[in-house]
């Protein structure tokens, strides 16, 4: 709970902290890849972690990716420039790879089946916890210290996590010779960095029909094939792929994907939403982060003790459902509805993530045994994680090109750049512009995120014909 606890605070603060540290370092184009070098990594080692956890057993793997992400957390205080930035949340991302898999792995080990499904909803009230504590202490740090701090909180937190599983999980592993997968970790990690690289920079920096763009798809796209030939060839693969022939795995796995995909559209692009255009605190553009998290663990729990009667398709369903009201919310946004209206889509959002994750996890955790539970688990947060590297490189790139297609329609190209934006993000600097600018920067940046929350909209839909496919019980998971 102390590890599931720091990464909840770890993404809420971030996402608080963020503008308040484009403002200081500068480099709003880079904005998506603060958030996308922190998951390009925790996706490209989620997988490598999960296996391992399964070989050599939870507590190794777990400290090693903890003491990795301390480390990468030290860094990112000393940053000076986004780059930096950039590069230390990539050494963060490789250790977070353990934490919330082998986390979540450990608590499917230690209760049955009957009770997994009651402890996965109690696990997230963590979340709403973090929800409160976050963004709140993230304004105050953000405000009156320095921004440094909403990275170097974690330290304490990850030595308390590392002390809790040292002294007090005991498990019994066979010893044994094992083959790892390293041909495999490293094709995964070669193939997913092409294909981000492509979604981030695609149509702003490099044209879609450019050599740079063409040569990253061409290596994706073989470093894909190699990895799954790699994956059916080795004894001990980090990926089995016989899981997925399971539909309750399969149809998890695919939606978490897209629920990912749809968080990070969410706590990504709303803080800067509520302070560049509403210009608001960076504490209140937490709150509105905050009713999220709030609505996550209520569900979740609620998901828990409904989900052996209910069933995993209505509950998945109903979620779906609740997001995508969510997000139509956020299409309808504007000044003059205040902070009112994004809290309440990010509400909603919640709770649709509370009632569809809490499910995934427990069907998964239910369909395999204790020696392939850990990449079972890993797997589902592989898919999840990858879909939010995805989608914050994915509208991280439709906000930056529908930014540059504004400056464009205005014929500004001389003027001002996507950079400029930057300025509606510090009170000070906002406070310094023109009128005139000011409103013309806010339009920009509104009609940019609103393009954002429309393709939001898309992929809610698209989980909703997923959750479809999702089986009832847990006998037709078995069945299928």
């Amino acid at each position: 709970m102390v590890a599931m606890f720091m990464s909840a605070v770890e993404a809420t603060i971030v996402s608080t902290a963020m503008p308040s540290i484009v403002s200081e370092l500068g480099g709003f184009s880079l904005y998506s890849w603060v958030f996308s070098s922190y998951l390009l990594m925790q996706v490209a080692t989620i997988l490598i972690y999960g296996k391992t956890a399964d070989l050599f057993g939870r507590k190794p793997v777990f400290v090693t990716g903890v003491i990795i992400f301390l480390i990468g957390s030290l860094l990112c205080g000393f940053a000076s420039t986004m780059k930096q930035l950039i590069v230390y949340r990539f050494i963060q991302g490789i250790g977070a790879g353990a934490v919330m898999p082998i986390a979540t792995t450990i608590v499917g080990d230690i209760y049955t089946k009957e009770e997994r499904a009651s402890i996965q909803g109690y696990l997230s009230s963590v979340w709403g916890i973090s929800a409160i504590v976050g963004p709140v202490l993230g304004g105050i740090l953000v405000k009156y210290v320095s921004w440094v701090y909403v990275f170097w909180m974690n330290l304490p937190l990850g030595l308390l996590a590392i002390a809790g599983v040292v002294f007090f999980l005991h498990e019994d592993v066979q010893r044994k010779k094992h083959v790892i997968d390293y041909k495999g970790s490293i094709l995964l990690v070669l193939s997913i960095s092409a294909f981000m690289l492509v979604l981030v920079e695609g149509g702003v920096h490099w044209a879609w029909n450019s050599w740079q763009i063409l040569t990253l798809l061409a290596i994706f796209l073989i470093g894909f094939v190699l990895w799954v030939r790699e994956e059916k060839r080795t004894p001990e693969p980090m990926m089995p792929f016989n899981i997925w022939r399971y539909r309750a795995i399969t149809v998890s796995n695919t939606a978490s994907f897209t629920t990912g995909m749809i968080l990070m559209g969410v706590s990504t692009f709303l803080p800067a939403f509520v302070q560049g255009v509403l210009e608001q605190s960076p504490m209140v553009a937490g709150f509105t982060l905050t009713t999220m998290s709030i609505g996550w663990p209520i569900a979740s729990t609620i998901a828990g003790k409904m989900v052996v009667n209910v069933g995993y398709r209505k509950l998945t369903v109903a979620g779906a459902c609740a997001i995508i009201i969510g997000s139509i919310i956020f299409i309808l946004m504007s000044p003059d509805k205040g902070p009112v209206w994004p809290a309440l889509g990010s509400l909603l959002v919640g709770a649709g993530m509370g009632l569809t994750t809490t499910s995934f996890i427990v069907s998964v955790q239910s369909t395999v045994d204790w020696n392939v539970r850990g990449v079972a688990t890993a797997s589902n947060m592989f898919m999840r994680t990858l879909g939010s590297a995805v989608g914050a490189a994915l509208l991280g790139g439709l906000l930056n090109g529908r930014l540059q297609s504004f400056i464009e329609e205005k014929g500004l190209q001389g003027e001002i750049t996507i950079e400029t934006f930057n300025l509606l993000l510090d009170e000070q600097q906002r406070a310094s512009l023109i009128e005139s600018m000011k409103i013309l920067l806010q339009d920009g940046l509104s009609i940019a995120l609103n393009f954002v929350y429309w393709g939001v909209v898309i992929i809610a839909i698209l989980t909703l014909f997923l959750v479809f496919f999702m089986p009832e019980t847990e006998e037709q998971m078995e069945r299928s």
